[in-house]
């Protein structure tokens, strides 16, 4: 999959404009605020999903520089090759609301994009995967899952429902302990049920993963270290669901008195986590920021392999503000040797620009774009 023409009308601060990306590297450069992650967020857009920045829809549109307020709406279209043959897509967002066209037919909702143009992303915000506690890690691991599975999608909106259940009744308890104790007893086996699918789908990704993130950033790094990740379930024990079941009702029993006492499920996928080492210490604690948005961007674009292989199509990979904090050979292995993909990326610097040997390059200078030939 690859981007054919991207365009973009009062979308942030694009007041007109259009790219014509080449299939490979892409980079795109400026001055801060003159609209790089505009052009990566529009093109975001077309996954279906919501802004990566955390902006509301109604904040997208163009401000108007007379009134000082958003206007009322925005365009983008997106020319791209996929499933072998052009296609086209408009996204249209009026008064916070979207629509869509897809080659030529109107959708009533932007959610009629999802699974057209897939897409990784990565952005400042995604070394919190390293940086901050155990639920992004989760997430990480969650949202690829469902976009490999929707079955997992369902699992683990059950699984979240019969914990809300579960520490419902823990409060219950608590506050009445004369409540029957079986019905505890049913939401054990109910969320143990649940819970193994989880880990055991969680733990299969991972190990699926691990491997391809390990190599990508011993290319990121020359070789000079090593990064591993590993599952790190709750729950120790067990390789096939049933077994992972059995443990985890036990573990749900032993920890019942001290759950009730909490109001809270001590035990379960809620409480996993995934490890990220380098050279055998915790990137969280001992890592450089060079060696931890390194860690991060492994991860994403082991996603965006495993979305290949999942497809049959490589997804476009974009990264904002990826070169900060990596040294000239990291910078090197992200701008040169990225093969078979479409990839975006924007940075500040002038000197990063000159490493592209093949690709184009995209100067944006307030909210304009302007190609440069090599």
């Amino acid at each position: 999959m690859y981007v054919i023409r991207f365009a973009a009308r009062d979308f942030r601060n694009l007041e007109e404009e259009e790219i014509f990306p080449c299939e490979e590297v892409n980079i795109i450069y400026g001055d801060n605020a003159q609209g790089k992650t505009n052009l990566l967020e529009g093109m975001w857009l077309f996954t279906g999903g919501h802004s990566f920045r955390g902006a509301k829809d109604t904040e997208l549109p163009r401000i108007d520089p007379e009134t000082g307020k958003n206007l009322m709406g925005t365009a983008l279209a997106l020319d791209f090759y996929s499933a072998e043959r052009e296609q086209s897509a408009m996204l249209q967002i009026e008064n916070g609301r979207r629509s869509a066209e897809i080659n030529g037919v109107k959708k009533d909702t932007g959610t009629a994009l999802v699974g057209k143009v897939r897409a990784v992303i990565f952005s400042p915000e995604h070394l919190l995967l390293v940086k901050e506690g155990p639920t992004r890690r989760r997430n990480y691991l969650d949202t690829a899952l469902c976009q490999l599975k929707p079955s997992y999608a369902s699992v683990l909106t059950a699984y979240r429902r019969a914990l809300m259940q579960r520490n419902a009744l823990l409060k219950e308890k608590r506050e009445r302990p004369s409540q029957p104790a079986d019905t505890l007893s049913v939401w054990n086996a109910r969320l143990a049920r649940l819970g193994a699918q989880v880990v055991q789908e969680r733990q299969s990704f991972t190990e699926s993963v691990a491997t391809k993130i390990s190599g990508i950033y011993d290319g990121i790094a020359r070789g000079r270290e090593r990064l591993e990740v590993r599952y790190c379930p709750s729950v120790k024990g067990g390789s096939t669901v049933g077994e992972i079941e059995e443990l985890f009702v036990q573990e749900l029993s032993r920890t019942s008195a001290s759950d009730i006492r909490s109001g809270f499920t001590s035990v379960g996928p809620h409480r996993d986590d995934l490890d990220i080492e380098i050279d055998g210490v915790s990137a969280r604690s001992y890592g450089s920021q060079g060696q931890q948005r390194s860690a991060v961007l492994a991860m994403k674009l082991a996603e965006a392999q495993i979305l290949t292989e999942f497809s049959g199509e490589s997804p476009i990979v974009l990264l904002d503000d990826v070169m900060s904090e990596l040294d000239r050979q990291r910078q090197d292995y992200l701008l040169n040797h990225l093969q078979g993909q479409q990839v975006f990326i924007t940075c500040c610097s002038p000197e990063t620009v000159e490493l592209l040997e093949n690709g184009m390059r995209f100067h944006v200078d307030g909210g304009a774009v302007y190609p440069e030939e090599f």
